[in-house]
């Protein structure tokens, strides 16, 4: 039997399969239609081809094969039986049964195989290192949103406690105008300045607490003390200070970048180990001369870490700020006027596309930091 090797979560959907097949219907729908022959309902019995698609992918998964088969077999196995699934209910919302939700758990065990699969694929180039990297979280990605359509569908879950992601997509397409509105004033405007401001004054305030003993003994307990401050007591004064344009967001934003970056940049300022700076001294390099050319770069880890970190601070210090106050755009007053209208999709279009901004706003971040210290131990190990 040494051509098989069958894998725990294959087993399983291979038998909920089975066990969904012993069922009668998969919908209450297809449940009515089969004991009234005479009723003529239209509706689409998915039931069986979704369940030779999960057997075979299944199957194919427990023969021996090259992983690289083997992933390409359950990822279309497993997303070909989810379409159908969330297709096949489509119309039919609420009506789902046992047998919907037993197919839906063995398609993701097919998925959950396939992204096993591919993260013990050694890669062979530095191209194929990258795809690895972009699909493994793709598919993790994409099945967070197939479960929650399947389920918000085939259970019926009120639209106003949560609509499916296929709804909030429809919003975001026919909404454009105004989410790009609501970015433009609260990420290029508040977002973009604060956070400029709020790490440069963090990283030269931290550059002077460094040269200075006074100012770090009086700024980091006053440091830690104002990071603990309430967003929400912050904003309202904010926006009586600066008005209630986007300034007053950004100010919001500085002040909530700018202690991370001052804590991280001190920590990171002394990483250097004792013995390059007793050599920074044994050639007479003067405190600017070993903090930029020892120091800083030492530093560098430190700093990208705050950077990451204010990258998602300051989108929620920008956001939370445009509830106390705001132009008739922006996406915390858009969130908070769709909610009062119970407009939920607008709600979750906003949500996504500070999610989508977020990710990205990091992305760069991350990918700047790569490429600045490509040198360092915990990059090159990567």
């Amino acid at each position: 039997m040494g051509w098989l090797k069958p894998s725990w979560q294959a087993v399983l959907a291979f038998l909920l399969t089975l066990a969904a097949g012993l069922l009668p219907a998969m919908t209450s729908v297809e449940l009515q239609a089969k004991a009234d022959l005479a009723a003529s309902i239209d509706y689409p019995y998915m039931g069986s081809p979704i369940r030779l698609v999960l057997i075979v992918a299944a199957v194919a998964s427990m023969i021996r094969m090259p992983a690289v088969f083997e992933a390409a077999t359950l990822f279309l196995g497993a997303h070909l039986a989810a379409w159908l699934l969330t297709s096949g209910i489509a119309g039919f919302e609420g009506t789902a049964l046992a047998p919907f939700f037993l197919l839906l758990a063995a398609a993701w065990l097919l998925a959950w195989r396939c992204v096993s699969v591919l993260s013990n694929i050694k890669p062979v180039d530095r191209m194929t290192g990258t795809i690895l990297r972009l699909l493994i979280p793709a598919i993790f990605g994409a099945w967070i949103l197939i479960i929650w359509e399947a389920v918000t569908r085939g259970a019926g879950v009120p639209f106003i406690l949560l609509p499916p992601p296929s709804a909030i997509g429809a919003r975001i397409m026919n909404s454009l105008p105004i989410l790009w509105a609501d970015v433009n004033q609260t990420i290029f405007k508040a977002v973009l300045a604060g956070y400029a401001i709020g790490c440069g004054a963090g990283f030269v305030t931290a550059i002077l607490a460094d040269r200075f003993a006074f100012l770090r003994n009086g700024l980091l307990p006053i440091g830690n003390m104002v990071s603990a401050l309430p967003i929400i007591g912050v904003a309202p004064i904010m926006v009586l200070w600066f008005g209630f344009n986007w300034e007053s967001k950004a100010a919001v934003v500085v002040i909530m970048t700018f202690f991370p970056m001052l804590v991280n940049t001190v920590a990171g300022l002394t990483a250097s180990g004792h013995m390059e700076r007793d050599l920074m001294r044994t050639y007479a390099s003067s405190y600017w001369q070993t903090l930029w050319k020892l120091r800083l770069p030492a530093a560098a880890p430190f700093i990208f870490n705050a950077l990451k970190i204010n990258s998602t601070l300051a989108l929620i210090g920008a956001i939370v700020a445009e509830f106390f106050g705001t132009p008739v755009v922006g996406m915390g007053f858009r969130i908070s006027t769709e909610v009062g209208r119970m407009n939920i999709d607008m709600v979750w279009a906003e949500i996504a596309v500070a999610a989508l901004a977020g990710s990205v706003f990091y992305g760069v971040i991350a990918l700047l930091e790569r490429a600045a210290t490509f040198w360092h131990p915990s990059v090159r190990g990567g």
